[in-house]
């Protein structure tokens, strides 16, 4: 893919990885009545382009504008060794991605409460987690005493035969997907952000489903071969297409997608995914409507599948995309990572 995504460096090394030191008990979102605050800021955020971090200067606060993952990960072993309680995301869903990623080394079972201020261009966390749209370092704080909690487990992300650590995510996607977010791009080149851009996207790739041939690539698939783990066993699927490709893959451990979209089924927990055999022109048509929660009982035989698992194992010829940004192709181990707190309103 020629495309670049997302604005960090390349994937961090075990050895650029920065430790904190242990600590006896367990942190996991423990409220205190002034909490210590570490902000990570990233300013090349969507909605942060060409503004400052609002922030009272408070000596509980502390605040990181890091340019590189290795630069997050030594923001957040400094914050760990002060003892934060809790830690403000100021970005979009890449920026979350890798702080998550760094953070798994740093904070290992002792993650403090999270909240995650939506600067991106899509915001698919905050729209699981509720958060106001215009949600501010203000209200993130106020939300830390009196919000909610919510638990979510990332995805867990990995190349086989690589010693890089885990990604941790939350979509994950193959095939159409990535030309899904190729488009997407353009549409946020058109200014069109947010839920209305997933919307259409969405609707670019049925009208390209619908009316193009079989050598679309929109239409063609993706060679990739998928199998559960741990037992090793083939996922399902149907009589349509090549077998040895799929048209769309998408993974998550999110309950609630952007739109209301029920992309996986009913909204539930755990890592779900859904998979499109081969696009049948049929299938794209009633999609809208399967999209908003009707749920026949041909799906399956039609070539769409809304599955669960423990992990699944990918080998796949084209570019994956988690969370915004472009991966080589390759074999990738898809899981669930920690139990992770976000606070919101």
């Amino acid at each position: 893919m020629d495309r670049v995504i997302y604005n960090f460096d390349s994937l961090p090394q075990r050895h650029g990885l920065a430790s904190a030191p242990k600590r006896r008990s367990i942190y996991r979102a423990r409220r205190t009545p002034e909490p210590r605050v570490g902000i990570i800021y990233n300013p090349r955020s969507h909605r942060n382009h060409g503004q400052d971090l609002a922030c009272s200067g408070a000596d509980s606060i502390m605040v990181a504008q890091p340019r590189t993952r290795d630069e997050i990960a030594h923001a957040l072993a400094g914050f760990a060794r002060d003892g934060i309680d809790f830690l403000v995301i100021n970005g979009g869903d890449g920026t979350v991605r890798d702080v998550l990623t760094m953070g798994q080394t740093v904070f290992a079972d002792r993650w403090p409460a999270i909240a995650v201020l939506p600067k991106g261009k899509t915001n698919a966390l905050n729209v699981d987690l509720g958060a106001p749209a215009d949600w501010s370092l203000e209200g993130a704080l106020a939300a830390y005493a009196s919000g909610r909690q919510i638990i979510r487990r990332p995805l867990a992300v990995s190349r086989e035969d690589h010693d890089d650590p885990a990604m941790l995510g939350f979509i994950f996607g193959a095939g159409a997907f990535t030309l899904g977010i190729e488009a997407g791009q353009d549409a946020h080149s058109l200014g069109i952000f947010n839920s209305l851009a997933v919307g259409a996207t969405s609707a670019w790739g049925v009208i390209q489903g619908l009316f193009g041939s079989n050598r679309n690539k929109w239409r063609r698939g993706t060679p990739m071969q998928l199998t559960y783990l741990p037992s090793g066993k083939p996922v399902p699927r149907s009589a349509h297409g090549d077998p040895a490709r799929r048209s769309v893959l998408l993974a998550s451990t999110l309950e609630r997608m952007p739109m209301g979209i029920e992309l996986f089924g009913i909204p539930r927990s755990g890592l779900k995914f859904a998979l499109l055999d081969h696009p049948l022109r049929g299938l794209l048509a009633a999609l809208p409507v399967i999209l908003m929660g009707w749920r026949p009982r041909w799906l399956a035989k039609a070539g769409l599948h809304q599955l669960e698992a423990d992990a699944l194992a990918i080998d796949v010829a084209e570019p994956v995309i988690l969370d915004g940004e472009a991966f080589p192709p390759g074999r990738y181990r898809v899981a669930q990572g920690p139990e992770l707190t976000f606070i919101s309103a």
